[in-house]
């Protein structure tokens, strides 16, 4: 019995945890998102001619949308690339700095 509770002591104090694990996880993951490129998905063309001539209006509209899409893509993906040389670069310092603290 006295094991019973202090399982569920240990469960209740974990539970108290998950609202800062939430907000961390949201902090945390707002600046990792800004990071995230997706790449678009590729429009589709009937195999079926009488299809695709049916729906070309609608199918040369993907392609334009696409390529906006894909332009943006490639902006997103040099964006996220400056940023992480960026922070390389300054990890490199820190670890510098951390090298010379710790030869002290």
């Amino acid at each position: 019995m006295l094991r019973h509770i202090k399982d569920s002591w240990q469960k209740m104090k974990l539970l108290h945890l998950v609202p800062q694990v939430i907000l961390l996880s949201a902090v945390l993951g707002s600046s990792a998102s800004s990071a995230n490129c997706l790449a678009p998905e590729r429009p589709f063309v009937p195999s079926d001619p009488q299809a695709a001539r049916e729906y070309a209006d609608l199918i040369q509209n993907d392609f334009e949308d696409y390529i906006q899409d894909i332009q943006r893509y490639f902006q997103c993906l040099d964006r996220e690339r400056a940023r992480a040389f960026d922070e390389a670069r300054e990890v490199s310092k820190e670890y510098g700095l951390f090298l010379d603290l710790i030869e002290e």
